[in-house]
C-alpha cells in the first residue's frame, strides 16, 4: 500500500484483502498506516499458504526502497488503487 506514488510504502499480511484494505481506507487501524494516511493498494501477491505470505512478507520488508519501487511498477506503472479490482 501506498499514500502517493513514489512516497510512502506499507507492506502487510492479510488472510482477507479487501476487509484489511478497507479497514485502512477508512482509518480504523491504529498505526503507520494511520499516521501516514495510507489508503492505496497499489501492488499484491495471492498465496494459498499462509506460511509462503508471511515468508514473502518478510522478504520484501528487507528490499532497499528502488527494489520495492520497481516491483510495483512492473504491474503498476500509473500506481493506481486496485483495491477497486478486486
Amino acid at each position: 500500500m501506498a499514500n502517493k506514488k513514489h512516497e510512502t510504502l506499507y507492506i502487510g499480511v492479510t488472510a482477507d484483502l479487501k476487509r484489511r484494505v478497507t479497514q485502512h481506507k477508512e482509518s480504523r487501524i491504529p498505526g503507520f498506516t494511520q499516521k501516514y494516511n495510507i489508503h492505496s493498494l497499489v501492488y499484491f501477491e495471492e498465496h494459498t499458504d499462509i506460511r509462503d505470505a508471511i515468508t514473502r512478507e518478510k522478504q520484501l520488508k528487507k528490499w532497499n526502497r528502488a527494489w520495492k519501487i520497481k516491483l510495483v511498477e512492473r504491474r503498476n506503472l500509473e500506481w493506481r488503487d486496485l483495491f477497486f479490482e478486486l
